[in-house]
């Protein structure tokens, strides 16, 4: 997927907050120097999903793979052109720090390894993209921070919405006014989780929906709404004793107040099909969007008009792109942070921010049990 300098500029003043500097590169016309990732776990979305889309894409390239299966390891590496010197089993993970060949890591594991495959990458002098939630407790996101700060390397966290065009023009209409004064917000997302997954197991997960699909509520609302939750209620449960929730909530339901006055109410489940949905409700509209999935993102917004009688405003923009576009926007974008130098927006703060209110609403959740 080749973006535009444009639509970079746009993914890097929104989603970095800082202005667009093409790398020496472009500016000389040539050809851009490509990011080097080491794919640390091939699970579903490893496979399915980043590393298509990093060869989709046009500044990155995957040229090392750590697994736990040899066999496998070595089929992926064959379809990607990786020798089989830069195959790595854990247990020999920190010998990519020899590898010229790995400018960053990419982390798809369990949430319980995402801190110490990362800190460890970053040890190797190794920038670091890792999947969300970044952790499964605070002192580990803030071990990581620290860690990538003092090998000066650049830590992302896969906040792919916030790359997304449709997603940061319904953040502008937010936050622009388009809506006039925003009152509320609604969101939902979850799914029926399937037996023996490893998302059951508290130990690897660090909890249930809340850290799987409903951290794209929780994110979606802090990131829209550009504040912090003063006050958080919640609510987990049980309905489906099957085994699958013998460790983790099925349901979850919390309420969040900011500073400002807004009031959002949220929800996450594994035991339903349930819609990715953000809902904004302002005082002259209300802007929805669906599909926080892969497969693209819907925006619906009807403004008042400025008099009454006149006409509303509806804005329908539809992301079309199809997966794994949207994973060759993000791998692009990290690759560009590297490559000239700049802020990452989706970074490991970001995270950090995630975590420290999803651990408060597992904190009410326990005194309102």
């Amino acid at each position: 997927m080749n973006l535009s300098r444009r639509e970079f500029a746009r993914l890097a003043g929104a989603a970095a907050v800082v202005p667009f500097a093409p790398s020496a590169a472009f500016a000389q016309g040539g050809a851009a120097k490509k990011i080097r990732y080491c794919v640390v776990g091939l699970g579903r979305i490893s496979l399915q999903h980043f590393m298509p889309g990093t060869k989709m894409g046009s500044l990155g390239e995957i040229t090392a793979i750590v697994s736990g299966h040899r066999d496998k390891a070595l089929k992926v590496a064959a379809e990607y052109g990786v020798p089989e010197s830069s195959i790595y089993s854990y247990e020999d993970y920190d010998k990519i720090r020899d590898n010229p060949n790995i400018d960053a890591v990419y982390i798809a594991l369990p949430n319980s390894m995402h801190a110490e495959y990362s800190i460890r990458a970053a040890n190797a002098g190794k920038h670091v993209l890792c999947e969300k939630p970044m952790a499964n407790t605070v002192k580990e996101s803030e071990d990581m921070i620290a860690a990538c700060k003092v090998a000066g390397k650049k830590l992302m966290i896969a906040y792919r919405c916030q790359l997304v065009p449709t997603f940061l023009h319904a953040r502008d209409l937010v936050q622009k006014g388009s809506l006039g004064t925003i009152q509320a917000v609604e969101s939902a997302n979850g799914f029926n989780i399937a037996k023996g997954e490893w998302r059951c197991n508290r130990k690897l997960a660090g909890g249930g929906p809340l850290m799987d699909v409903g951290i794209y509520s929780l994110n979606a609302c802090r990131f829209f709404l550009g504040e912090e939750p003063v006050g958080i209620n919640a609510y987990t449960s049980v309905i489906d004793h099957d085994g699958r929730f013998d460790e983790v909530e099925e349901n979850v339901v919390w309420t969040m107040k900011f500073p400002s006055g807004v009031l959002a109410s949220c929800s996450s489940t594994y035991g339903a099909s349930m819609e990715g949905i953000i809902r904004v409700h302002g005082s002259k509209g209300t802007l929805t969007l669906t599909q926080f999935g892969y497969q693209g993102i819907h925006l619906q917004a009807r403004i008042n008009g400025v008099n009454r009688g006149d006409p509303p405003q509806m804005i329908d923009d539809l992301e079309e792109e199809k997966d794994p576009a949207q994973f060759a926007r993000e791998s692009d974008y990290f690759s560009k942070c590297i490559l000239d130098g700049l802020p990452v927006g989706p970074s490991g703060e970001e995270g950090l921010k995630d975590m420290k209110a999803m651990m408060r609403i597992y904190e009410s959740a326990a005194k309102n049990a």
